[in-house]
């Protein structure tokens, strides 16, 4: 055990950074929906409907941005500086132009709200936060270019600094303009996406400047020039980034699809999963921080062919989320019923009945996700581990059958035709990730064994 337990230090030096950048982004998320939540439950679903459509567009940019990592690794594992700027630069390059085609799809898709059958009032509510959100996609997809390929370098330290540094103008923002606090206006659900907007154009700012100005970065002499764009470097990229892409937009859409037929079973039952989703999403940063890690560490053992290595490094950091997770699920279980009262008001006797309901619904999805948090921890983590390797076509397919072909039915089922409704979704979604959990993994048993064989 020790063969594995020796690199934990190591591997969770270079995912603390990581895991603390993302865990800063969500607990603004988390003060977003508590401030909203103070103004009501249907305000606190407009947040949730609004941000679904995003969260699709997100996952597409996020996604497609991974593929700079593992190449970045691997030429930083030989030693190529050159190529390493090069990678830079037509990453960046295409992060823009993708930032552009995904605002511009989910402006273009807004209108479509009023049609998917969700509350009116949520519907209202959330149509001027998507306007606002939706703009900041493109601050957002071109900053994943800088981070992606500054985590390829082993450099995590630098976008948890910008992401620290939005989170903070983020929060007071929205305090300023949610509530209209010392002379702001008060502007409710909308003020939460202006902040956001403001916010991610501060973390690309601060990133271009800390990238532009360090040490670190000039002997890979970076300079954004389209005329030494190369064909083949682009096709790289597009190989591996679009089904990454596709990997984190099956995933996502998964759970957007989730929070949709929470809607369809009415306001209180969306104010639920949002709840539930928000508090997840705290604890599976930690996995997102290991998947990093593991794609820039198997990315360097790749890049100098160093196999029995890779496998070995690879599961120490199975092994480590799976420790981790185990302590997450203790945690979800023992508090389910006390956690969702961090978004909601306790007035005691004078609760109203939605607020009572909303917690209750809240608890019971708490108890699910504590059993998936295992599941879903490993899969992204192997799935970081597979990227390394650039291995990117198959594991898509495996992740679409898991939650698609597997996982959805058993959600749309349980939701509609029987009485869990919403838990019953949120079961769908432990279907879904436990499957991909075990067919990722074995897919990269059978890639990792193939290549110390061959080797």
């Amino acid at each position: 055990m020790n063969l594995y337990t020796q690199e934990f230090r190591k591997n969770l030096s270079l995912a603390f950074p990581v895991i603390l950048g993302l865990l800063g982004h969500t607990i603004v998320q988390l003060i977003d929906n508590i401030m909203v939540g103070q103004l009501g439950t249907a305000e606190l679903a407009s947040v949730s409907l609004g941000s679904s459509f995003v969260f699709i567009a997100m996952s597409l940019g996020i996604g497609f941005s991974t593929a700079l990592t593992p190449l970045v690794a691997q030429a930083d594992g030989r030693s190529d500086t050159k190529r390493v700027g090069e990678l830079f630069i037509h990453g960046l390059f295409l992060c823009i132009f993708l930032g552009v085609i995904l605002f511009l799809g989910v402006y273009s898709l807004r209108n479509q709200m009023f049609h998917m059958g969700q509350p009116q009032e949520v519907v209202f509510l959330a149509f001027p936060y998507l306007n606002w959100v939706a703009g900041s996609l493109i601050p957002l997809v071109v900053f994943q270019a800088f981070r992606q390929f500054s985590d390829g370098l082993s450099l995590t330290r630098p976008a948890m600094y910008a992401t620290l540094f939005g989170n903070a103008i983020n929060v007071i923002l929205n305090y300023l303009l949610i509530f209209g606090y010392f002379g702001f206006p008060k502007l409710g659900v909308e003020g939460a996406a202006i902040g956001t907007f403001i916010s991610r154009l501060m973390m690309l700012l601060f990133i271009v400047l800390y990238v532009k100005n360090h040490k670190q970065y000039k002997k890979y002499k970076l300079s954004l020039n389209f005329a030494q764009i190369k064909l083949f470097l682009i096709q790289k990229i597009l190989k591996l980034g679009f089904p990454s892409a596709l990997q984190m937009f099956f995933e996502v859409a998964f759970f957007v699809v989730a929070v949709w037929m929470s809607g369809i079973l009415g306001t209180n039952s969306q104010a639920a999963n949002q709840i539930a989703l928000n508090l997840t999403s705290m604890t599976f940063m930690v996995a997102m921080g290991l998947s990093a890690t593991a794609m820039i560490r198997v990315g360097n053992q790749y890049g100098k062919k160093d196999f029995k290595e890779l496998k070995r490094i690879a599961f120490s950091i199975f092994f480590l989320i799976i420790i981790i997770d185990v302590f997450f699920c203790a945690f979800y279980l023992i508090f389910s019923n006390d956690l969702p009262w961090i978004y909601l008001e306790n007035k005691g006797a004078l609760t109203s009945p939605d607020t009572l309901e909303v917690i209750a619904i809240a608890a019971s999805l708490l108890v699910v996700s504590g059993f998936f948090q295992i599941t879903d921890g490993l899969q992204v983590v192997v799935l970081g581990a597979l990227r390394g390797l650039q291995d990117v076509n198959i594991p898509t397919t495996l992740i679409f059958i898991s939650y698609w072909i597997i996982g959805f039915p058993v959600s749309y089922y349980l939701a509609f035709y029987t009485s869990l409704e919403a838990t019953g979704i949120w079961i769908g979604l432990l279907t879904g990730l436990s499957c991909s959990a075990i067919l990722l993994f074995l897919r990269f048993q059978h890639q990792t064994n193939k290549l110390i064989l061959n080797k």
